[in-house]
């Protein structure tokens, strides 16, 4: 089993280079350090890790709080501010932790540890299927979740397919994500989200679900074959 990779955001060097030490002393990957949110978003894309830890206070013109809301991946906030509005805009974004500067490093590994925990068991565990509503043309349509196979990006839209029918939403593919990941869907590629419960198989770069072929990016297969049970 490959070690979970973690990406920091951090504006501050010094720090930045003891939390990788940390990390790394502790059996974990660092992927990568930046302190902005843009080559956040590249090193995401890139190296799909499995937990980010942000400072909120980074260079450029997004905060981390604002960087959060454009995440697919678990984070931790690391942080000097604890005031109660930076509080209140931070648990909106639903954090996996929050951990105010200076910390101990057993805080920061306990921290960590619970956030993948939680990612493991979201992504273990089943869910029993729920009713949605899409919009085509001027009807509404009751989908169960478990009929959609997989959703493509569209600009600012998603297409949604199932094994006969293709819906187009008026949300981003992160909209989409954000109501559906809870039920197994997850990135297989920074364009696409499946229903994991729909694989019929899986080939170097693409993934088959009931008949359609949807391709898989480097950066997120390592993620796909983590949530595999192979025998």
């Amino acid at each position: 089993m490959s070690k979970p990779t973690i990406l920091i955001v951090e504006d501050e060097p010094l720090i930045a280079d003891d939390i990788a030490e940390t990390l790394e002393r502790h059996g974990y990957t660092v992927c990568g350090i930046v302190d902005e949110a843009l080559e956040a978003l590249d090193a995401i894309n890139e190296h799909c890790p499995d937990l980010a830890l942000l400072d909120i206070n980074i260079e450029g013109d997004q905060d981390g709080i604002e960087l959060a809301k454009q995440l697919s991946v678990p984070f931790i906030f690391l942080t000097s501010y604890y005031d109660k509005s930076t509080i209140e805009r931070a648990g909106k974004t639903n954090p996996s932790g929050y951990l105010v500067k200076p910390f101990q490093e057993n805080d920061l590994i306990a921290n960590v540890e619970l956030a993948l925990k939680r990612k493991h068991a979201k992504a273990t565990s089943p869910a029993s299927p729920e009713k949605l509503f899409v919009r085509k043309d001027q009807e509404i349509i009751a989908l169960m979740s478990d009929q959609i196979l997989y959703a493509e990006a569209f600009d600012n839209y998603t297409n949604v397919y199932t094994e006969g029918s293709k819906y187009i939403i008026s949300h981003t593919l992160k909209s989409v994500e954000e109501k559906l990941q809870h039920l197994g869907f997850f990135r297989i590629h920074r364009s696409f989200l499946i229903n994991f419960n729909a694989i019929d198989s899986i080939s170097e770069n693409y993934v088959f679900l009931k008949g359609h072929k949807v391709q898989v990016s480097k950066s997120y297969r390592k993620e796909l074959m983590d949530r595999l049970t192979l025998i």
